[in-house]
């Protein structure tokens, strides 16, 4: 989870609860895991398509 959130230029925090409502795309929950696909996050621009990531819209 680190990797992604410097990847996104986020907090962990910020990343984890971004995911909890959803708003990251491609987030697989394996019991207590979550698992992101890199190629996902990637091709995916929070910035131009939706709020900043723990921003409400």
């Amino acid at each position: 989870m680190d990797e992604a959130a410097v990847l996104l230029r986020v907090n962990r925090k910020t990343l984890y609860e971004s995911i909890r409502r959803g708003e990251v795309p491609g987030a697989v929950h394996l019991g207590r895991s979550v698992r992101l696909r890199r190629s996902v996050l990637l091709s995916w621009t929070p910035g131009n398509s939706s709020p900043a990531l723990g921003k409400k819209p």
